[in-house]
């Protein structure tokens, strides 16, 4: 398991504050990207649903056509956006997600893009598990009144570092995934997220270190900033934590950028100190990781 992370490694999230003007948005997040690409960051993630307002009245009016790819400009602006702006920082560049409408199906999707340094597309993740929830006194949601779920895992190289994982926001609680990915050699999970003032209470921090934990990687989440005047309010608290579970960096409420470097002694170091990876019993339970993965749509 050595080695999964071949370089040096500057993650950076922005926790973007968006409203619902989508140009003002993008325009606000080209901003920001350039701030951490002048920063030294590799890879610059941006939160779930970063060029519109998160909730399921707002998925329709602002999605954007991906297939076939690449889009056109009018059919996709957040792409081309995305796509200029990966080849003029000269990053990596994850858009945390954007509300997606596919023609064919007549579905909507919750759908990460990843770009090169070069602006080509080299991944799209869409979410796999929808957020519908229900806590008495406290929120209801349901995704899956207007969204449709993702059907596979996403796991991408990223030359000249590794291979990273992306999942968006509700994918965090089911661990299989990451539990698949890790065991796939990845060195980071991503997963852009739009928790709320409950849940994110309970829950963000909790995740994050618990996935870290499980697998000896190391995990980022990336929110929107809280904005208690709109519909949905989301926790904040982008973080960065270590493959020990450590929190190395954590953004407050409002709009910031944060900042980890990732290192493969702190991996190699973690894991001969807790040498899980080598006293699993496959003989006793199954590694799902050989099972059948899906990692097509």
């Amino acid at each position: 398991m050595a080695g999964l992370l071949k370089q040096p490694f500057k993650l950076a999230l922005i926790q973007l504050a968006t409203g619902a003007d989508k140009a003002a948005n993008l325009s606000r997040a080209r901003t920001h990207v350039l701030e951490a690409s002048r920063a030294g960051a590799s890879l610059i993630v941006l939160p779930e649903c970063f060029n519109s307002p998160y909730g399921t009245a707002y998925f329709p009016s602002y999605a954007e056509t991906l297939l076939p790819s690449p889009p056109t400009p009018s059919q996709s602006p957040t792409y081309h956006a995305l796509s200029s702006l990966a080849a003029e920082s000269g990053s990596y560049l994850l858009g945390g997600s954007i509300p997606e409408y596919v023609k064919e199906t007549e579905k909507y999707h919750n759908t990460s893009l990843l770009f090169s340094p070069e602006g080509e597309l080299l991944a799209t993740h869409r979410k796999v598990h929808m957020f519908d929830i229900d806590i008495p006194g406290k929120i209801t949601f349901k995704e899956s009144d207007v969204l449709s779920p993702g059907n596979k895992l996403t796991l991408v190289d990223i030359p000249p570092y590794g291979k990273i994982a992306l999942a968006i926001c509700y994918d965090i609680r089911f661990p299989e995934l990451a539990t698949v990915a890790a065991r796939k050699g990845c060195f980071l999970l991503l997963y852009p997220g739009a928790f709320n003032l409950t849940t994110g209470a309970l829950h963000w921090s909790l995740q994050a270190r618990a996935r870290a934990l499980d697998n000896q990687v190391f995990v980022g989440l990336c929110s929107p900033a809280r904005d208690m005047e709109a519909s949905y309010n989301a926790w904040g608290h982008s973080m960065v934590v270590d493959p020990n579970a450590e929190v190395l960096v954590e953004a407050g409420e409002s709009e910031e950028i944060v900042y980890a470097d990732l290192s493969a002694e702190r991996i190699e170091e973690v894991r001969k100190g807790i040498p899980i990876y080598g006293q699993r019993r496959f003989d006793v339970y199954p590694d799902i990781s050989t099972g059948r993965v899906k990692f097509e749509e």
